[in-house]
């Protein structure tokens, strides 16, 4: 018998779960154990590190779609053959950070949509929420297929530069939300928005600037800015034709995706 903690994980993974083992599979200093994921189209397979005799940790996988998936925990000793040692069900959901994420993506060129985002604004969430925001949203961004023509700025390109109105950029400035404005930098009409004023004449430039965002602004303007640190700067992801391996460097846990 094996725990999970929690028992479900967000689509886009790179939340950690700890594994409860039972007296029985303490473990021992030669054994290693992996948990591996088996969904309808992907499997995965994660290795784990020991925090205690009785417990391990792991990093969950980004999945490809909403549903219950079996988990096996399997153990290896040199020698030895793997020994499927406790089986468990998990759930991949979607929440409310994908939610948001496919929201806005979906937004890029709405004004209504992108107005009520200022609206948003106003109740001003305190520090600690907008960076678990910030963090969530980006890494649900990261997660989305998005379609070979988006843009930062929408579908219409044909908009003059010269037409005030809100973006997505000056949306992620004016929270404050770090890795969203670089991930957004990174995108199609990212380094556009920058020059963009919407109607009260503000640039996300200059909403940084007036903010006292030094960090975000920092971002927006140096030559040679890096990347804000999240869970995503700590881990390095290699794709080589129906698989991927992710090395997440903050825990020393690799992750093998597969098309089962």
């Amino acid at each position: 018998v094996m725990k999970l903690n929690p028992q479900q994980a967000p689509l886009y993974g790179d939340s950690v779960i700890t594994v409860q083992l039972s007296e029985e599979d303490k473990v021992e200093d030669d054994v290693v154990f992996y948990l591996v994921f088996t969904g309808s189209t992907v499997q995965h397979c994660t290795s784990t590190r020991k925090i205690n005799p009785g417990s391990l940790e792991t990093i969950s996988p980004g999945h490809d779609c909403c549903e219950t998936v079996k988990v096996a925990l399997c153990a290896s000793r040199e020698g030895h053959p793997i020994l499927v040692v406790a089986e468990e069900s998990f759930q991949f959901v979607q929440d409310e950070a994908y939610d948001a994420a496919q929201f806005l993506a979906t937004c890029a060129g709405n004004q209504q949509a992108l107005n009520f985002t200022r609206f948003l604004d106003r109740s001003r969430p305190p520090a600690a929420d907008v960076d678990f925001l910030d963090e969530k949203v980006a890494l649900a961004f990261r997660h989305l297929k998005l379609p070979a023509e988006w843009n930062v700025l929408g579908a219409d390109q044909s908009l003059a530069e010269n037409i005030p109105r809100e973006t997505l950029m000056h949306f992620a400035v004016r929270l404050g939300l770090l890795r969203l404005t670089w991930f957004l930098l990174q995108q199609p009409g990212g380094r556009g928005a920058l020059s963009i004023h919407n109607n009260e004449g503000a640039t996300p430039v200059s909403l940084a600037l007036e903010r006292g965002y030094q960090k975000l602004h920092q971002l927006l303007t140096e030559e040679g800015a890096r990347e804000p640190e999240s869970w995503s700067t700590l881990s390095h992801t290699v794709h080589s034709g129906d698989y991927s391996v992710k090395h997440h460097r903050g825990l020393g846990v690799y992750l093998l995706t597969a098309e089962a």
